[in-house]
């Protein structure tokens, strides 16, 4: 495992398996969130985004956090995949539970769960799901599927 690529959910609990993933690993992390959005809350440009994106995927050793799904197909040429598919309660206690708490994924602290970003937590399901999975049916690496934190805390506690 060299290079992994950590998918799913807004609130599945990627971020931290990353950082977990990381400190045993010694992998490092690029969480997408930190590239694309600014401390002002607006977005770099799509070709700022990808040009910082190469610059990472020519690297021998990394861990990207984050969907993202127009590199999506890109990204899955260099990596090992890990696929969160936690259960929708759990993603949105997830979002709600990091509300007012600093993030190393984020370059800002959310206070309030905004409308938009809700409800694509609660399409991702029935959006995005589907075509991540339809990605993976092409990829060749090795997945790992989790479908609970406590999945992926025990693939953690596995590797050491």
């Amino acid at each position: 495992m060299k290079r992994v690529l950590v998918i799913g959910c807004p609130g599945a609990g990627k971020s931290t398996f990353s950082r977990k993933l990381s400190a045993t690993t010694g992998l490092p992390v690029y969480y997408l969130d930190l590239i694309w959005h600014r401390p002002d809350r607006t977005n770099v440009s799509a070709d700022e985004f990808d040009k910082s994106l190469e610059k990472i995927l020519q690297a021998d050793k990394w861990i990207i956090d984050g969907n993202y799904l127009r590199t999506m197909s890109w990204r899955m040429q260099y990596c090992d995949t890990i696929f969160f598919d936690i259960p929708l309660d759990q993603c949105l206690s997830g979002v709600r539970n990091r509300l007012g708490k600093p993030r190393e994924d984020m370059p800002w602290i959310d206070r309030e769960l905004d409308e938009e970003f809700l409800q694509s937590i609660l399409d991702f399901p029935a959006h995005q799901t589907p075509m991540i999975l339809r990605l993976l049916e092409s990829f060749e690496g090795e997945i790992f599927w989790f479908k609970s934190r406590a999945e992926a805390d025990a693939y953690i506690h596995s590797l050491k």
